[in-house]
């Protein structure tokens, strides 16, 4: 499950290296806590193997841990416009499940489908980053996160600035005084209705798989203190009737343990699915808002290039000395706002070849998620019947009796 679900983006597979073929496979295994109180963290193995020229070698082994790959989302983020960045799974709000078993699980899951997205993408996996982040030491990749300059990053007198730029702009738009300048493409309008919608129904799917997880989980306990009891009962009856509570007890604390088991099969191949898309829908959504900055910048450019265009009419009726200077700056702008074109017209290009891998594959992982739920239901079904099932002629002989 977890393999098939971590080559978006390409119809090659990074896990099926081939000598003929180029191949680019990662694993991350063997989490580690290391690190005591707050300071406490994960880390991983991270193993590469592939034959792309531009590598060290065949094989690379790095430790790697959760701020690496955030590292790694953040430089994608910047640099591919238009791309859909595989999203990361969040952190854990909770310390008491921080280090649980199954969340470190659950994160070691999601972050090796996260970098194989990357490995399988034909733009992501030509990238200098990634192969920084596959191949550098560990103390390279620590002075390389301390070096970043992201909004995180900055002093806060300068997020202040950035703050009070942002109110102002809002304020602009109330008032009324500023339109806010925004695409009129009708499908450009009829993509973000559906990953807005599509974002709202996973969202409402995972929470109430969520809930059957849940669900699993409080009737597998329910089943083994239930079965302890019964089977007390029966060691205090005789004769076939204490024979007969006590087979009912052994049953129900197997049947706790189908379902506990099911519970986590649940979590991993339905649950977990549905919320890591639930994650890429909102990278996608980063995408539409890089879209709609890149909109505006090249609207802006090409408004403030018409003022200096008429400036520079003017200037040139009344020969004046400050026509050189304005020449200059009209020719920088001219070049600043057909850069910002290109740059617009490749995040629509690159955003309609993205969605369409993204819907080929969302049907794909989708479909594998819900049968793997539906054969998982079936098998529990099967078990609980068998196992009740088995029991009734003992029952039924200490009733008639």
């Amino acid at each position: 499950m977890e393999q098939q679900r971590s080559h978006s983006g390409s119809s090659l597979s990074p896990r099926s290296p081939s000598s003929s073929q180029p191949f680019l496979s990662v694993s991350v295994t063997d989490p580690v806590k290391l690190g005591n109180g707050v300071q406490a963290y994960i880390s991983y193995r991270v193993i590469t193997k592939t034959n792309f020229p531009e590598y060290q070698g065949p094989e690379k082994i790095v430790i790697r841990r959760y701020s690496d790959f955030v590292w790694l989302r953040d430089r994608l983020f910047e640099k591919y416009k238009g791309i859909f960045i595989p999203p990361l799974p969040e952190k854990s709000a909770v310390e008491k499940f921080r280090f649980s078993a199954e969340f470190i699980e659950m994160r070691r899951q999601a972050l090796d489908i996260f970098v194989n997205r990357i490995a399988s993408h034909h733009e992501l996996q030509q990238s200098e980053d990634l192969r920084v982040f596959l191949q550098a030491e560990e103390e390279t990749m620590e002075r390389l996160r301390s070096q970043e300059t992201g909004i995180f990053k900055k002093k806060p007198s300068d997020l202040m600035q950035i703050f009070k730029d942002v109110q102002s702009k809002v304020s602009d738009v109330v008032l009324g005084k500023e339109k806010p300048v925004e695409e009129s493409d009708p499908e450009y309008e009829k993509l973000k209705h559906y990953i807005f919608e599509l974002e709202n129904h996973l969202a409402e799917a995972q929470k109430h798989a969520y809930r059957l997880v849940k669900r699993h989980r409080e009737l597998g306990q329910s089943l083994s203190d239930f079965g302890k009891a019964v089977k007390l009962l029966g060691a205090s009856e005789g004769n076939a009737l204490g024979k007969a509570f006590s087979e009912l007890g052994m049953k129900s604390e197997i049947l706790s343990v189908k379902l506990q088991k099911e519970a986590h099969q649940l979590l991993m191949n339905f649950e977990e699915p549905l919320k890591d898309y639930v994650r890429a829908v909102q990278s996608i959504k980063a995408t539409i808002a890089e879209r709609g900055n890149a909109f505006r910048r090249q609207c802006e450019l090409a408004e403030t290039m018409k003022l200096k265009e008429i400036n520079l009419d003017k200037l040139m009726l009344i020969r004046s000395d400050k026509v050189a200077e304005a020449e200059r700056e009209y020719n920088e702008l001219k070049a600043e706002s057909e850069q910002a074109t290109k740059t617009f017209e490749t995040i629509v290009k690159l955003m309609n070849e993205e969605i369409g891998h993204f819907q080929e594959q969302k049907t794909l992982d989708m479909g594998i998620a819900f049968h793997e739920f539906a054969k998982g239901q079936a098998r529990l079904a099967n078990g609980i019947a068998d196992a009740w099932r088995s029991l009734l002629p003992k029952l039924e002989a200490c009733s008639s009796s």
